[in-house]
């Protein structure tokens, strides 16, 4: 078969951005009797997606295109006009991004990562939650098959009258992260002025329920000498407050060091379609605290310490269990974890292509 798959999301440095790379580097490393056509639009960022496929081995060709997002969405999720065989020739199955839904006559495949936008369009830009909208009246009308990340994911869908085509693959953590050694722990700290026992947090935005996250730091900090260190740029206005530190952007050959070095990772987000932070927490050894709801309720289940996202007061003595509980949570995420892997995603991704010819 002839899969085109959309990769333009590559760009962004997003959650999105990592699972489709990794993805597409598991697809191709995997599979060697259909041929891949990956293609991108973008203008600012033509070399990024020339750098990416640059680093892909196997069989595969690319196309980029001068298409910035903007337009990109006028085209495909406005007048969705067209057709992607215009740019890219006749395919059997066609995997679009999370971002556009151009028309198509090949077998149409979809990821639909959470519904975010969507549930909670006040806490989402106008401009990202109408594009999105846009392009969701697309899937429901055309998509053949709906691949989501989570249970939770999928009950979201249900509303919408697509549950048959709605399949469940669960992501995994980056090959790359690894349990670090205690000289690269100490090498991270240093280069991000770290000092002493601290608290992990990723995001800084509403979703993430960073304000929160804060109150409840500042609960415990008293009592245990801690301090709490944010990843993530800060897509909200934070008040300075003593002990918290931002580190905006950090490189995933750091990350590891900062998941290790951690006393635990704080997680109580109040949305997501996966939760990956978690289950990198659990690769690095990690405990971790999470909300007791959606996904993070899946993930987190039996391997870490379940709290209600909208109450402070649980958070805060969420965070007391983790420290207490630290070894026995490390044992058991390091059992949860191994149940994920990016050649599971790439091989039930395949068989989702293959129902093309079903």
């Amino acid at each position: 078969m002839k899969i085109a798959i959309d990769v333009s999301q590559v760009v962004y440095g997003t959650g999105v951005s990592v699972y489709t790379k990794l993805l597409v580097e598991s697809l191709l490393k995997l599979d060697d009797k259909n041929e891949y056509i990956l293609f991108g639009g973008s203008l600012r960022r033509m070399n990024t997606l020339k750098d990416f496929f640059e680093t892909l081995r196997g069989r595969f060709t690319s196309k980029i295109f001068p298409i910035p997002p903007t337009l990109a969405n006028i085209i495909w999720n406005r007048l969705h006009t067209l057709p992607i065989e215009k740019l890219i020739g006749e395919v059997d199955v066609f995997h679009s991004s999370d971002w556009t839904q151009p028309p198509t006559k090949a077998f149409k495949v979809t990821t639909i990562h959470d519904l975010f936008p969507i549930k909670f369009p006040k806490l989402t830009h106008p401009k990202i939650v109408s594009a999105l909208l846009n392009r969701f009246k697309w899937v429901i009308r055309e998509a053949d098959m709906v691949i989501v990340p989570s249970r939770t994911t999928k009950e979201d869908l249900a509303e919408f009258g697509i549950g048959e085509r709605v399949v469940v693959i669960s992501e995994a953590p980056n090959p790359a992260l690894r349990l670090p050694s205690k000289l690269e722990i100490e090498r991270v700290k240093r280069k991000y002025q770290i000092s002493g026992l601290y608290l992990l947090s990723i995001g800084v935005n509403p979703r993430k329920n960073t304000e929160r996250i804060i109150s409840a730091f500042e609960k415990v900090r008293p009592g245990l000498d801690l301090k709490l260190i944010i990843i993530g740029h800060p897509y909200m206005k934070i008040e300075p407050v003593r002990g918290v530190k931002i580190l905006g952007h950090v490189p995933l050959s750091d990350l590891s060091g900062l998941y290790s070095g951690s006393e635990a990772l704080v997680y109580p987000s109040l949305y997501e379609g996966f939760g990956l932070p978690i289950l990198e927490a659990y690769k690095c050894e990690t405990p971790v605290v999470t909300s007791n709801v959606g996904t993070m309720q899946e993930l987190g289940q039996g391997a870490a310490i379940l709290v209600d996202p909208t109450d402070v007061n649980s958070i805060a003595e969420g965070v007391k269990k983790a420290i207490k509980d630290r070894e026995s949570l490390i044992k058991k995420g390091r059992e949860r974890v191994e149940e994920f892997s990016w050649t599971k995603v790439a091989e039930n991704t395949i068989k989702v292509y293959q129902k093309a010819n079903q």
